[in-house]
């Protein structure tokens, strides 16, 4: 459960750069698109953070599913620190101060 908050997080924080930079079109989108997705057109200095994060999101639906094995303690803690790490990116981003 640890990875699938981790992650959670880092969704939170791309988030907030969306509201904060994300400009309304007024036009509806018929197709959904992935917070990572949409984090590359706002933020494009996010690019690689986008990606990493998109490649696990697989990842992150079989841990909250509860399928066993599927995530190894080391892998949370990995993601733990990967997205404080991004947290922190997107807080300088955002003009809130740094790092923690």
């Amino acid at each position: 459960m640890r990875y699938a908050t981790a992650h959670l997080a880092a969704l939170r924080a791309a988030a907030a750069v969306l509201s904060a930079r994300a400009i309304p079109t007024g036009a509806r989108r018929a197709r959904v698109t992935s917070v990572w997705t949409l984090l590359v057109v706002v933020a494009p200095e996010l690019t690689e953070w986008a990606a990493f994060f998109a490649a696990g999101a697989s990842k992150r639906a079989a841990a909250e599913a509860g399928i066993p094995r599927v995530v190894s303690l080391q892998d949370a803690d990995d993601l733990l620190r990967t997205a404080g790490q991004f947290v922190d990116v997107v807080e300088v981003a955002l003009g809130l101060g740094g790092a923690r």
